[in-house]
């Protein structure tokens, strides 16, 4: 991505991309195409990962956890023996 069109970004222009990627279309009622939403999505990505932090983002995905959970943490993994009985 061009660093002069990101530099350009800011809050209000971020929020207006983005605006135009959940609808489909500019303010004016154009379509985007199919290359002017991934160049969008681009540029809010970039903008957010550089300007925003990580539970603010786009995509940012909470995940809490509860005490004495460890399905998230490969260290805390312990192997168990499976047993089938008849």
């Amino acid at each position: 991505m061009n660093e002069d069109i990101l530099a350009a970004l800011n809050p209000d222009v971020v929020a207006n991309l983005k605006r135009a990627i959940e609808l489909g279309k500019w303010p004016d009622g154009r379509r985007l195409t199919d290359m002017q939403k991934e160049t969008c999505l681009h540029a809010v990505l970039v903008w957010e990962t550089t300007h925003l932090p990580e539970e603010e983002r786009t995509g940012y995905i909470h995940k809490a956890k509860k005490e004495g959970e460890s399905c998230d943490s490969p260290h805390d993994h312990q192997e168990q023996a499976v047993k089938f009985l008849q």
